[in-house]
């Protein structure tokens, strides 16, 4: 790929920050290699220096620090803004998790000291990110979503989930709660009655979801760019094949796929909440209706991002730094059939799938003219692959010993 087909700010660095211990994330290591490419200096906050993301070659300088969630939030924006008064120039600020995007958007007015990052209301990334608060937007913007409930005690519990009907989906409600109180590891599909009360020790702390069944859904990504006209470009659609655990977890494999309703619906649902910044939407196909459901909208970055490109190499990560830097973003289309792979997670996933895919009714795809992007793999860039390798076969081990 030409990266001069995207002429970035070279004198604007980049900081890349998180909040969390899970070092072989894959969305960082992209927006690294997406910048470091096109000559940005890039700044990234790391848990140690021996990450895929603090061993790539395209990075600048890595910035140790460990965090849980379980920090001050304002201590978290001491701490970021004095790493940012350390660096040469304003940075645009690259947040990689809910979090992070969070915390950016409540703090915009001290971080903007040291950082650029997009004008928004501060407390909607937090309502988009908060299961009830999204829920509360589809219903009010007539966005369809699946039936969700709310649960305050035992009694909701079991009367919600026999409403809804089993397999009932079981989720954390917010993003600082799954670090701090988590109480199911991720996404969950619980078959029964029994297995419900099992699992949930506090009902406060989940909701319910209706299950889609699996032979009767298809999941859609929609990665995005809001402007502060209110103009989303670009905006990029594809299809999730596998993902781990299977039916329920991450990306591990996926494919570019030009969608323009799903486009358009999804643009106009930023337009009308007022939305400006990166975004990554989960969409759930229910085939029995016909119906895109909106699961999750994640303020910021998507994990798998580097999936989408247009034809004159534009992503989601370079125009943010376009935009932040007052650079127009250039139209394009979207490169049809490019692939996507999370190697190390897409193993165990394609023999979960038994080397199929999880998208039912699909009756093919487009050629494949778009090429395969790993998540870790690259041939200038070959540190963050051996990294994720050692690593995650010594988190198999840890796995197997307990």
């Amino acid at each position: 790929m030409d990266v001069r087909r995207v002429e970035l700010d070279r004198s604007v660095p980049a900081l890349l920050f998180k909040v969390g211990r899970y070092p072989l994330h894959q969305g960082s290591v992209g927006a690294v290699r997406s910048l470091g490419r096109a000559g940005v200096p890039v700044h990234a906050v790391v848990e140690d220096a021996f990450t895929p993301t603090a061993r790539s070659r395209h990075l600048a300088r890595r910035h140790v620090w460990p965090t849980t969630g379980l920090e001050d939030p304002a201590a978290l924006v001491d701490r970021l803004l004095r790493i940012g008064r350390r660096l040469p120039a304003r940075a645009v600020l690259v947040p990689t998790d809910d979090e992070a995007a969070l915390l950016a958007a409540g703090a915009r007015d001290r971080l903007a000291e040291c950082f650029l990052l997009p004008e928004i209301d501060p407390e909607l990334p937090a309502g988009l990110a908060g299961k009830r608060g999204l829920y509360e937007r589809c219903l009010a913007h007539g966005v369809p979503a699946p039936d969700t409930r709310f649960p305050a005690d035992a009694e909701q519990l079991v009367a919600f989930a026999d409403e809804l009907g089993y397999p009932v989906v079981v989720k954390n409600p917010a993003p600082w709660e799954r670090l701090r109180t988590p109480v199911v590891a991720g996404t969950t599909v619980v078959p029964d009655r029994r297995s419900l009360v099992a699992l949930v020790g506090s009902p406060r702390g989940v909701l319910l979801q209706s299950y889609v069944p699996r032979e009767f859904a298809q999941d859609w990504i929609v990665h995005l760019y809001a402007a502060p006209d209110g103009r989303c470009a670009p905006v990029f659609t594809g299809l999730k094949l596998r993902s781990w655990p299977p039916h329920a977890g991450v990306t591990t494999y996926a494919r570019a796929l030009a969608n323009p309703g799903l486009a358009r619906c999804s643009a106009r649902l930023c337009r009308a909440i007022g939305y400006r910044g990166p975004a990554d939407l989960d969409w759930r196909l229910d085939l029995r209706d016909g119906r895109y459901k909106l699961v999750d909208f994640n303020p910021r970055v998507g994990a798998q991002f580097r999936m989408f490109e247009t034809d004159r190499g534009l992503d989601v990560v370079r125009a943010l730094h376009l935009d932040l830097t007052g650079r127009p973003i250039p139209s394009g289309v979207q490169r049809e059939g490019r692939r996507y792979i999370a190697e190390h997670l897409d193993v165990a996933a394609f023999v979960a799938y038994r080397g199929r895919t999880g998208a039912p009714g699909r009756p093919g795809f487009p050629p494949d003219r778009g090429g395969l992007e790993p998540a870790w793999l690259a041939l200038d860039d070959p540190l963050p692959a051996a990294v994720t390798a050692v690593r995650a076969l010594g988190l198999a081990i840890r796995r197997c010993g307990r």
